[in-house]
């Protein structure tokens, strides 16, 4: 897998004399065979497949790598591809994957914060207003706030065990019950997530990035807090069980406000950003739960969010590249003007209030398993969420596709083939991915 990407890295760095077009061929070659490669080479018959001795993969780390090969494979085809844009789209790949293959959680805390730099170089210097320079310093001060009380654990258990093999820890006593120790050693991957009440950077982020910006933040760069957490959570399970009451309290509230600020939102792109902190505060309470149910179903949450919420912020970027807005109130229509990607628009919001046979079925199913499982009283707020999920979904495609045509709008450029494809990658992986459920055993 290594060689691959470095012999890729290394086409850019040594051979940029390339005409643009065999470079963008080249490049895309490269990534393409590292995914297939990568396919190949792991064969998950043992809880860890050892790359190395800091570096290894089990089934949530290797899932999760395949997921961040895909979309940034999607992503590059979106742009034309500049050596700037390329220097930086591999450096996040690099950091990407040795985030989720390392097993020191030293070497961990620094890749996982170090891929914050790339994704703030893209919003910063392909966003689309000035507003991205406030934007990127939001999430840049947000991760900054959380990280550096993280470091700072992590320095306390290397003082007190001598080791921090995270493949190793849940064998070890260690006996931390405190709340400022909770609080520390999750802050950063809450923040990174976004749990509700730490959110804000989220939409501002997403409003401000590139379309391939917005696709790697929604597909990729949430699951790093996700995956962060649940890797805590196979360390310190009885510090997790000791506060999940007020961590699944304020999750379920945050993602049912979040659901209504959804349906009060104009910019579509708002809408579909503040849909990200609804999934991922529902799928965090029921990780808190520690039921393997929970757990397996937040697996299956990070890759259909993933796929399904990618897909969507690409949707969105159809439209505004042809009407130059993303409010709701001129986004009208479509249904008339391009009928075909209406269909796409059905299927993929569709899929995010979980409809079947998506992958977000099963892992809310999941979910509001281990959720009510824990407390059956739970029904009633979860039935609330659901409800406004859909809610949101039906209003986001109804608005665009409904409604009072705009004449002046009629000389628009035609949806290319490219835009078909990337929308069917995205949509065929997260509905049939329901026929093979043996990567969750």
């Amino acid at each position: 897998m290594m060689k691959l990407i470095m012999a890729s890295t290394s086409i850019y760095l040594f051979i940029p004399k390339f005409p643009k077009i065999l470079n963008f061929m080249l490049f895309n070659f490269m990534m393409i065979s590292t995914l297939l490669y990568f396919l190949n080479i792991f064969f998950l018959n043992y809880y860890w497949f050892m790359i190395n001795y800091m570096f290894g993969a089990d089934y949530i780390s290797y899932s999760l790598m395949l997921l961040t090969m895909w979309i940034l494979n999607l992503s590059i085809y979106l742009n034309k591809i500049s050596k700037k844009f390329s220097y930086i789209f591999i450096f996040l790949l690099l950091n990407i994957l040795m985030t989720f293959v390392s097993l020191n959680l030293m070497i961990f805390y620094i890749f996982f914060e170090t891929s914050l730099i790339p994704i703030i170089l893209i919003i910063m210097g392909w966003g689309y207003q000035i507003d991205r320079i406030q934007a990127s310093m939001y999430m840049f001060f947000y991760t900054l706030f959380g990280s550096l009380p993280l470091l700072i654990i992590i320095l306390m258990i290397y003082q007190e065990k001598n080791s921090l093999m995270m493949n190793l820890m849940n064998l070890m006593n260690l006996k931390y019950k405190t709340m400022y120790f909770f609080i520390f050693m999750n802050m950063a991957f809450i923040i990174k997530m976004p749990m509700y009440l730490f959110h804000l950077w989220l939409p501002k982020a997403h409003v401000e990035a590139p379309i391939s910006g917005s696709m790697i933040l929604a597909g990729i760069m949430l699951k790093l807090g996700s995956y962060g957490l649940y890797r805590s959570m196979m360390i310190f399970p009885k510090l997790m069980n000791n506060f999940n009451k007020m961590m699944i309290c304020i999750c379920l509230i945050g993602s049912l406000i979040s659901s209504l600020i959804c349906l009060n939102q104009s910019d579509l792109k708002i809408i579909v950003a503040y849909s990200s902190v609804v999934h991922m505060s529902l799928m965090l309470a029921s990780m808190f739960t520690l039921f393997n149910m929970s757990l397996k179903g937040s697996l299956m949450m990070m890759i259909a969010h993933g796929l399904c919420s990618s897909s969507m912020f690409y949707l969105v970027n159809l439209n505004y590249m042809r009407l130059k807005s993303r409010n709701n109130m001129i986004n009208k229509n479509m249904l008339n003007i391009y009928p075909s990607i209406s269909l796409w628009w059905f299927l993929v919001y569709s899929s995010n209030f979980s409809a079947p046979p998506s992958l977000n079925l099963f892992s809310e199913i999941f979910l509001l398993m281990g959720l009510i499982q824990w407390n059956l009283f739970l029904m009633s707020i979860l039935i609330l969420i659901l409800f406004f999920s859909t809610c949101y979904s039906i209003f986001i495609y109804s608005f665009s596709q409904y409604g009072k045509m705009n004449f002046s709008m009629f000389m628009m450029n035609n949806i290319m083939c490219k835009e078909y494809l990337i929308i069917i990658l995205h949509w065929l992986p997260l509905n049939m991915m329901f026929l093979n459920m043996n990567f969750m055993n």
